[in-house]
């Protein structure tokens, strides 16, 4: 964050301060939730949630070297007391779902506020440029790309993880000081407006839209309803003259049509092999999934790109990414070399990881949706059938905010799983939609499984991996094993079931453990 004082943080967000603040004194390291992580100089954001109020941690905090905190309520301490903000008509955000009071939404909306100053002044005096991304599935992994590419021109800033609402948005936002050369901001919406607020907090140069698929279909009511709202990222965007670029995938009908919505210059991505700006051919899965391709794009020779993250929906994320740092003026070949380097730095996210048995874990749990589902599956069938005769298992739980449709597009899920000849499916959870998958599963000629929970799981997948497939001749001799994959809505917490079927084993990440390249 930049250096403010406490008066020109109240005066910024609209708060008060309370008696025991020093209007002089000032704020010069980074805004935190967790008292626990404040730095010396730092502010601490007392955010209430549904188990624990931040505001009783605010003396923790002081204690830890906070300068002050954000509040909407005197705490006794150095503060900055906020209006509290009441609730809208309709409001299903984030952060309303647990924020009775408007407490909460107080805290947020001066954060908000403090971090909509910290962008601009950084972006005019200190030469800013923010790149925004969304879509229905891969933001966090095109994010992460994106980063590791801008990171080979200046400093840049990525959200931890999905840092990618009303709350987390502006945190990220807060994380870049005056030697700051790039923020990467992924944007996420469960309703029409959501990202046009976001953008207000930081306005970007550069917008990517990656894809309108079924995520929170719930919520919108349709998929013209979910692009109305991913493309307020590219109405958002400053017009061609003043350096807006808008990046789209020419492979998604509702993505291209957004080039009508934004005053900003165009380019497009494709791998699937439409005319397009940024394209991939020669594409070449390893045994772990991970892609190779051939980079084209406008003015520069083709590179040889070879992923280190896993499945081949990465060639997309990865033409975006290529996409924004080439617009950004970073040679081609510098691009490729990013690429090739880079790895997932969030969690969960299609981590894998091979057991010294020789199992592979695939924990992709932290998210999901139908068509994250289907390149999820994809990737544990293609690993699968680089082994042969192997057992391939997805331990699968519910895909939530898909309303009416969650039915029929979980049992869909039967048919990506007999297409790519997954041998055994375990549920998670009793209710309908998984059950519909478990019944269409089983019609596919899928051993299924049924269970209860996450500890479920991991004990029947334990006891399938220890036993040894009829005809399987020299299977403990070999070092290539079965393959899992893990993937369910975050609320579910499937990640444990990864993490047991980790625990007992000595570690090795999936480039320590295969022959690599």
């Amino acid at each position: 964050m930049i250096t403010l004082s406490l008066q020109d943080i109240a005066d910024i967000t609209g708060g008060r301060l309370s008696p025991e603040a020093d209007p002089a004194a000032r704020v010069s390291s980074f805004v935190e939730f967790d008292s626990r992580k404040i730095t010396p100089g730092g502010l601490f954001v007392a955010l209430p949630g549904a188990r624990v109020d931040g505001h009783d941690y605010v003396a923790a905090a002081a204690a830890n070297g906070a300068v002050a905190a954000l509040t909407t309520r005197e705490v006794g301490q150095p503060a900055i007391v906020l209006p509290k903000v009441p609730r809208r008509e309709g409001d299903n955000s984030d952060l309303a779902a647990g924020d009775p009071d408007g407490s909460a939404a107080g805290v947020v909306a001066g954060m908000s506020a403090l971090a909509a100053h910290v962008a601009r002044e950084l972006t005019a005096h200190h030469g800013l440029r923010i790149t925004g991304v969304t879509g229905s599935a891969g933001k966090t992994s095109t994010k992460d790309l994106i980063a590791a590419v801008l990171a080979r021109a200046g400093e840049t800033v990525a959200p931890p993880g999905s840092f990618n609402n009303e709350i987390g948005h502006p945190y990220t936002v807060l994380r870049c000081t005056t030697d700051t050369d790039f923020l990467v901001a992924e944007m996420s919406a469960r309703g029409v407006g959501h990202i046009a607020h976001l953008a207000r907090i930081a306005p970007p140069q550069v917008g990517v839209v990656l894809n309108v698929g079924s995520a929170h279909l719930g919520e919108f009511g349709s998929r013209e309803n979910i692009a109305l709202a991913k493309g307020e990222l590219v109405e958002a965007l400053p017009p061609a003259a003043d350096g807006g670029v808008a990046v789209l995938n020419a492979d998604d009908d509702l993505v291209s049509a957004m080039r009508s919505r934004t005053a900003a210059r165009v380019v497009t991505f494709s791998a699937e092999g439409n005319p397009a700006d940024y394209y991939a051919t020669d594409v070449e899965l390893d045994e772990l999934a991970r892609a190779t391709f051939t980079l084209h794009s406008p003015d520069a020779p083709p590179q040889r790109v070879e992923l280190n993250v896993f499945g081949a929906h990465q060639v997309s994320n990865a033409l975006a990414a290529a996409a924004v740092g080439m617009e950004c003026g970073i040679d081609a070949a510098v691009v490729a070399d990013a690429l090739s380097g880079a790895h997932s730095v969030s969690v969960n996210r299609m981590d894998v990881n091979t057991r010294p048995d020789g199992v592979t874990v695939i924990n992709d749990a932290y998210n999901a949706n139908p068509e994250s589902m289907r390149a999820g599956i994809a990737a544990l069938g293609f690993t699968a059938a680089a082994r042969p005769g192997v057992r391939s298992v997805a331990v699968l739980g519910e895909m939530g905010e898909l309303g009416e449709d969650s039915v029929r597009a979980h049992a869909a899920l039967a048919e990506e799983l007999a297409r790519y000849r997954v041998t055994h499916l375990v549920t998670v959870g009793f209710n309908p939609a998984t059950e519909a998958l478990a019944e269409a599963a089983r019609g596919e000629g899928v051993h299924t499984l049924e269970v209860a929970d996450a500890a479920g799981a991991a004990a029947e997948v334990e006891t399938l991996l220890a036993s040894t497939p009829a005809g399987a001749e020299g299977w403990r001799e070999r070092r290539d094993r079965d393959v899992v994959l893990v993937k369910a809505s975050n609320a579910l917490g499937l990640w444990a079931v990864a993490e047991q079927l980790l625990r007992p084993h000595t570690l090795g990440s999936a480039e320590e453990n295969e022959a690599g390249r």
